[in-house]
């Protein structure tokens, strides 16, 4: 969202028309927008000067977005998105004539901007698409050491793999740090390329987990059944903890786990 479109947001919840240091506060408030300027308010005030009907100065956009409501307090202009333009007669009298409001050129700040959002999603939707297709081609030894790794990476301690021919049904455990306690966590790791985890495969972990853990998880490159998720938290029993394909990824994003980012700086007008 870009400043302008939070600026009528708040506006047009509010039903009100707003001054710039309302609607600023609303801003904050509603988590619309992140500023990054040293006096975020200022940018406001400027961005809704810049785009209001009638009032005019060298910086101002062609382009208006709001018109003045009383003293200091503004509003968007209506949806049709038309201005009044006040012109002179030969005689010298006032005209006011309605026009439609010139559009944005397609090469603006605003619109690539949008554009670069909009693009960054995408890439994201690939990215996570791509990482989920890579960890299917591990294989289920490969797939246990990399759920392994990733515990390590959230704060687990003393994670391992168990041997196969000693898991009785769980693939690994580790220790995570609550307080001043250590939980005890085994992990479970079902490397499949089609269908889902149904409730029979949680139920067989619990089974071999209960009473040595205090916790277990479940890790999948599918998804899970309803079935497998109803029966995740069951009274009396270890809570397992389902992470799906879609949920390894964002934990690989989010903790940075065999992930690099590339940081690209996008400067705002603040002046």
């Amino acid at each position: 969202m870009t400043i302008i479109e939070a600026i009528k947001t708040v506006m047009l919840e509010a039903k009100q028309p707003l001054t710039a240091r309302e609607a600023y506060a609303a801003i904050v408030a509603k988590s619309l927008y992140v500023f990054h300027a040293k006096d975020p308010q200022h940018v406001v005030l400027m961005q809704i000067r810049r785009h209001c009907f009638g009032i005019d100065f060298p910086s101002a956009s062609s382009t208006k977005h709001f018109e003045l409501n009383g003293d200091n307090r503004f509003f968007p202009l209506p949806v049709e998105c038309r201005t009044k333009r006040v012109t002179r007669n030969r005689s010298g009298s006032k005209v006011a004539t309605t026009v439609e409001a010139e559009v944005e050129p397609v090469n603006s700040l605003t619109s690539v901007e949008k554009g670069l959002w909009i693009l960054h999603s995408q890439y994201l939707d690939i990215f996570r698409k791509h990482m989920l297709s890579e960890l299917k081609k591990l294989t289920p030894s490969g797939f246990e050491e990399f759920s392994r790794d990733l515990l390590a990476a959230y704060g687990f301690e003393d994670t391992r793999v168990t041997r196969v021919s000693r898991d009785g049904g769980i693939d690994g455990h580790g220790k995570l740090k609550v307080g001043l306690a250590h939980l005890n966590v085994a992990f479970q790791c079902k490397k499949w390329g089609k269908g889902n985890i149904q409730r029979p495969e949680i139920d067989k972990f619990r089974g071999a987990s209960q009473g040595a853990y205090e916790q277990g998880i479940f890790f999948t490159t599918t998804s899970f059944s309803e079935g497998a998720i109803a029966a995740s938290i069951q009274r009396g029993a270890i809570p397992i903890i389902l992470i799906d394909g879609n949920a390894i990824v964002n934990l690989m994003v989010e903790r940075k786990f065999r992930v690099e980012s590339n940081v690209m700086e996008i400067p705002a007008f603040a002046l």
